[in-house]
């Protein structure tokens, strides 16, 4: 059974806490709420490459292209709300939001 009521089924790969899945081309979880420190990784659960960019310039999420079963890590220092997307499909967005 779908708990999450969209009609996907829920991923075989269980997701930490600091962890984002990158699986049918979207950011799971699409929010995520971690303390300064935190180290947060990206896991490209798909078939396709996929990018963790920042969304506005100057910020610091910079991913090169993830293939599959590729990761990329990122140590939110600063308290704040970090949006981001995946540049190749760019209706991919999520955010990160730091608190102290």
């Amino acid at each position: 059974m779908d708990p999450s009521g969209t009609g996907r089924a829920a991923s075989a790969a269980p997701v930490a806490a600091n962890a984002v899945a990158i699986s049918n081309f979207a950011f799971s979880p699409a929010a995520l709420k971690v303390r300064a420190g935190t180290r947060v990784t990206w896991t490209n659960q798909d078939t396709d490459a996929h990018t963790v960019t920042s969304a506005g310039p100057g910020g610091p999420l910079h991913s090169a292209a993830l293939t599959t079963r590729a990761t990329y890590s990122y140590t939110f220092t600063r308290p704040g709300t970090y949006a981001y997307l995946c540049t190749i499909h760019p209706f991919m967005t999520a955010t990160v939001e730091v608190t102290r």
